[in-house]
């Protein structure tokens, strides 16, 4: 007696018959991946860590950050969102093919939330790198959103004391993150120390505010707001926070106003 062939799509759609009706006769559905969970807000923090950044302004930095994450004006603001969450990703950033994640895709909503991140930060290591690509922290930047996180915004807050001097021209890579619904912010650190021009030499850069609102951000509500100095990151950075967070302007009064009162 000759063997019965079964065509294979038969077969394929057998099973799936008996997987709906095992799941019909079990109460149960077949198994789905986990949707991303939704967010007001995917914020990924880009920040300079080119040598040019020395240990003092990088504590000065990592510091201001810190203080900004937990401040009870940007927990306010995050829990006034339509979900009352935001997810944060901090990563530092040098030359092209520089740029280290020190606290991954993480959900702040509360106080001890962002009591986690501000922690994570203040543990980890710091290292620099040559050369200044903001080109390249973009790019980098622009792969990290909807891995895990479904925000209704998406920005790219990017700090740094200095010009591109590596990596594809810098409207290259803003284009491209544009086109991919992203905004980038940017907050220049005017600072008072020779910066290296990328055409082998040093030079001040007074108008490296100008270069940002230019050259670097863009996508809707783009802002740019400098810190005089790495003494006034702090400042600087709650402000651009609360900014981002609300999606609404706020100047130094308002801060003034709504400071915490002992």
């Amino acid at each position: 007696m000759g063997r019965v062939r079964t065509r294979p799509r038969v077969v394929i759609r057998l099973v799936g018959l008996a997987l709906l009706l095992c799941a019909a006769l079990t109460g149960s559905a077949p198994v789905q991946a986990d949707a991303a969970v939704a967010v007001d807000l995917e914020l990924v923090l880009a920040v300079d860590a080119s040598r040019s950044v020395d240990a003092e302004e990088a504590h000065l930095q990592r510091q201001g950050y810190i203080a900004a994450l937990t401040d009870p004006r940007v927990v306010k603001a995050i829990q006034s969102g339509t979900t009352g969450r935001i997810a944060v990703l901090y990563f530092e950033w040098a030359s092209e093919f520089y740029q280290r994640i020190v606290v991954d895709w993480t959900v702040i909503s509360d106080e001890a939330s962002a009591r986690a991140v501000a922690d994570a930060l203040a543990v980890a290591p710091y290292r620099s790198e040559r050369r200044t690509s903001i080109s390249g922290a973009i790019r980098f930047a622009s792969g990290l959103f909807g891995q895990s996180y479904r925000g209704e915004r998406r920005v790219i807050d990017i700090s740094g004391d200095g010009r591109n001097n590596a990596g594809p021209p810098i409207e290259t890579a803003r284009a491209e993150a544009l086109a991919r619904d992203i905004t980038i912010n940017g907050l220049p650190i005017l600072n008072d120390k020779p910066k290296f021009n990328g055409f082998g030499g040093y030079g001040l850069d007074p108008h490296l505010d100008r270069y940002y609102q230019e050259s670097v951000v863009g996508g809707p509500g783009s802002f740019v707001i400098p810190a005089d100095d790495f003494q006034s990151f702090d400042r600087a950075i709650l402000s651009k926070l609360i900014r981002e967070v609300a999606a609404a302007p706020i100047d130094g009064r308002q801060l003034a106003a709504s400071a915490p009162t002992d």
